[in-house]
């Protein structure tokens, strides 16, 4: 056991056994409110941002804000067509909430005595806090009366040491994050108590600072607008050019349809697939001066399958889509990992469709290559001269998204087929038409990602002052043209 070789080899088996592997020490005096002694939550990342931030004068989350939960009690019976806006998980994808594809509820259901508390004002700073997207923030910049679910929190400024926009930045940031993250709990439904809010820190910085914080977020403001007001002209231009701009369906209770027209022809005998509004919407596309087409007879079905043979993929869920403005985002994901419904391979420029809850718009063009997809989606491949982005936009208006509904299957998961939007039957425009829409896209498209780099730009200037001083973060902000020399 003296023998010197024999202890050098040791320390090289020791080394080479824990190749890849960490270890932290904590004492038990050091371990958190909840006394939480999982491993994950002590990892060395987690241990490094915690001294970066000690070396601040920092304020938790729950000192500078008020942090509260949306609506608890049930409000499905509640939901309606037009009324209170009632923001959900999904719907923080933007970094505006107002800019979101929310439910709404009546307004009778918003003046109850329980959901008051969790009214939102403009100032708030909204927070994902269940699900697989916790951590997800965004901003309420209107006055306008809305409301939230119990899958969000609200934090509400109590003190002027913290704007809402400096805190809506910093938890974007890898500093807000990482505590975020670390902090979640929970296996197959993970969440972040309100409790823990108190243990979320945020540097105090200087009010010079700050500003800079609010010029990025109005300057992302501004072009995010301008994104979501020109997409919202080309969908106008193609519906006041189909002539549907006062489209207005009956809203019959009944529809009498014999047996050869109906379950003999379809298999279907729900009521809700036969209601007189779906066949209007297809009277008035069928009938187009210029004509129609189906989808089928433009774009290919895509359905190649992933060989998993890379240790991992980019992968693009429902989720990962942006139902505001019909961007996709995806996730780095080992293969390990992947999940059963990951399969098919796709192409940039493909266009993908949400088969589960068709009437939420989840519909993207994809901008990258070799992205994996759920299964999911349907998948096309533009195999003519109409453009994607037309269908895009189709697929995305209201008329649209509501006719998919009609072919919904199942119930407590309903879904649509590949076939049923293969089907779907989509007008033939002007090449005038075509050309001033896809303009349109463009130009709507350049403004979205100009705010995006803009995001990054603030989310870089934070890490940059925590890191290295705000002199230093302020001069790269000044190089950058966000603020003047």
């Amino acid at each position: 056991m003296n023998d010197p070789s024999a202890t050098e080899f040791d320390e090289v088996y020791y080394e080479k056994l824990m190749d890849g592997l960490e270890i932290s020490e904590i004492r038990l005096s050091d371990l958190e409110r909840t006394t939480r002694i999982d491993a994950e939550f002590y990892q060395k990342k987690n241990l490094f941002i915690e001294q970066v931030l000690d070396k601040w004068d920092k304020s938790a989350f729950s000192k500078c804000f008020n942090v509260s939960d949306g609506n608890h009690m049930s409000i499905s019976d509640d939901f309606c067509n037009e009324g209170v806006p009632y923001y959900r998980g999904q719907d923080i994808y933007n970094l505006f909430i107002e800019n979101s594809n929310p439910l709404y509820i009546s307004k009778g259901a918003y003046n109850k005595a329980a959901m008051r508390r969790s009214y939102l004002k403009k100032g708030d700073v909204l927070m994902s806090i269940v699900g697989a997207i916790i951590g997800n923030s965004a901003l309420v910049t209107s006055d306008r009366e809305a409301t939230c679910s119990c899958k969000l929190a609200i934090l509400r400024s109590c003190d002027e040491s913290i704007m809402p926009e400096t805190m809506l930045i910093f938890i974007k940031t890898k500093y807000g994050q990482n505590q975020i993250q670390k902090f979640k709990r929970g296996a197959a439904q993970t969440g972040l108590l309100l409790e823990d809010f108190e243990q979320l820190f945020i540097p105090k910085f200087s009010m010079k600072f700050q500003y800079i914080c609010k010029e990025y977020v109005d300057s992302i403001k501004i072009l995010m607008d301008e994104a979501v007001h020109i997409y919202s002209e080309a969908e106008k231009l193609l519906i006041e050019t189909l002539g549907l701009e006062n489209f207005n369906p009956e809203a019959d209770q009944y529809c009498i349809k014999s047996f050869k027209n109906s379950y003999g022809n379809t298999g279907r005998l729900d009521a809700e697939f036969y209601q007189q509004k779906y066949d209007e919407y297809e009277h008035a596309v069928l009938t187009y001066n210029d004509g129609c087409v189906r989808i089928r007879d433009r774009f290919q079905l895509i359905k190649t399958k992933c060989l998993r043979n890379l240790n991992e993929y980019h992968y693009v869920e429902i989720g990962d889509i942006n139902i505001g403005n019909g961007s996709s985002a995806f996730n780095v994901v080992a293969t390990e990992n992947l999940p059963d419904n990951a399969k098919i391979m796709t192409r940039k420029g493909d266009v993908i469709v949400s088969t589960v809850r068709p009437n939420r718009g989840a519909v993207s063009i994809l901008e990258e290559d070799n992205l994996l997809v759920s299964g999911a989606f349907t998948v096309l491949r533009q195999n003519s001269n109409y453009p994607k982005e037309l269908l895009q936009i189709l697929l995305r208006t209201e008329i649209y998204r509501d006719w998919l509904l009609k072919y919904n299957v199942g119930t407590s998961y309903p879904v649509i087929k590949d076939d049923d939007i293969l089907n779907m039957p989509i007008p033939l425009f002007t090449n005038k038409v075509e050309q001033e829409v896809i303009q349109m896209v463009k130009k709507s498209q350049k403004s979205r990602r100009q705010s995006e780099q803009l995001l990054e730009y603030a989310k870089r200037a934070v890490e940059t002052a925590i890191e290295q001083g705000e002199d230093v973060a302020i001069a790269v902000c000044k190089q950058e043209g966000v603020i003047n020399g």
